[in-house]
Order: C-alpha cells, then structure tokens, then sequence
C-alpha cells in the first residue's frame, strides 16, 4: 500500500466557505477516482499555534494507482478550481506501508 498525505496552509484570503469548498471538493474525490481505497480530509482543530490548515491522507494499492489519482482530470480540477487560488503553503509526503 502506497499513503499519500498532504498538509496545506491556506492564505488569510481564504473564507470560510473557501474553506469548506476545498473540502467538499476533495471529499468528493473517492467517488470519481476508482484507485482511491481510503481517502481522508480534514480541516485542524486549532489546538495548536502555527498548525497547517488542511489535511489529506489517501491510500492506493501501488505507486501506478498514485499515480492514476495525482493525474487524474477531477483530481486536478479541484487543484485548480478549489485549492490553488488559496494556497499559501504545501508539503507532502507518498510512503509504503
């Protein structure tokens, strides 16, 4: 199994309901990627001070049905329609387990 997991820090211009499009956007993804076998998104709780926003933890059989997801047109749609526009920081990290 290959995890995928994103942390993203959106820009003070991001509203609330950018914030919950983003969301919405991405919890919408496990249905129209089929190499999705668990998916996760969530907004911090604000427990702690510098936190990242945004959280999204993704599993796939392999590197190949990463692969089919990070290219995948809906997935990309979301990027450029939901996220980037709001994007202040990112990191990532794929690893097998």
């Amino acid at each position: 199994m290959l995890r995928h997991v994103v942390m993203m820090r959106l820009t003070d211009e991001a509203t609330e309901a950018d914030r919950d499009a983003i969301v919405d956007g991405l919890r919408a993804l496990p249905a129209l990627v089929p190499e999705i076998r668990s998916y996760s998104v969530g907004l911090d709780a604000g427990l702690a001070e510098g936190n990242f926003d945004l959280v999204v933890v993704g599993d796939f059989d392999d590197d190949e049905g990463y692969a089919a997801y990070s290219a995948n047109a809906d997935h990309q749609d979301v990027i450029a329609t939901r996220i980037r526009p709001f994007l202040a920081e990112r990191a990532a990290v794929q690893y097998r387990s």
